[in-house]
């Protein structure tokens, strides 16, 4: 990032949706929000308690301030809910990775395509990269259609130890 990077003034709105970069704050609200539901599609598992989540979260705090990794919590607009978190990582880089969970209590109202489309248009325009990289789940068809959604197309698949994914091809936005 450049010398004038502030992560505490970057926010993302949506017509439903403020995404905001992740700070303590936010971690009992995290942490409530995930569920093995919800982790069916990731590489990790649920974390089995705060202080596990704290282990992870606090990994986060100084890419967040570099911005070279960007964790953002998606809340909504309306009454502040946390609905799950959107990643930007490698931001730095060309080709930035997406990654998207969303609470399992609101998929399908497409919370997730907006979390995704608004971290997407900003990054477009903010940083200007190439490109992003969107890993997703063969099966998760739902993710899938958010990365098609955008004008992704599918550049490689991986396997790893939960599943086969496919990486999407995200389109800059500004391109």
């Amino acid at each position: 990032m450049t010398a004038d990077w502030d992560a505490s003034s970057v926010e993302i709105k949506s017509g439903r949706l403020r995404l905001k970069l992740f700070t303590t704050d936010d971690a009992e609200d995290v942490f409530a929000a995930i569920t093995p539901a919800i982790t069916r599609f990731m590489q990790w598992e649920p974390p089995r308690s705060p202080t596990a989540f704290a282990e992870v979260w606090r990994s986060w705090l100084a890419p967040i301030l570099d911005g070279s990794d960007l964790h953002f919590v998606v809340r909504s607009l309306a009454d502040d809910r946390c609905l799950g978190l959107v990643g930007l990582h490698a931001a730095q880089t060309a080709s930035p990775e997406i990654g998207v969970w969303i609470r399992q209590d609101v998929h399908g109202k497409g919370i997730g395509r907006e979390a995704v489309a608004a971290l997407v248009t900003w990054a477009s325009n903010d940083l200007n990269p190439d490109c992003f990289a969107y890993p997703v789940a063969e099966d998760n068809l739902a993710s899938r259609r958010i990365a098609e959604g955008l004008g992704g197309s599918i550049v490689e698949t991986r396997s790893n130890a939960k599943y086969i994914s496919v990486i999407y091809r995200i389109p800059n936005l500004r391109r």
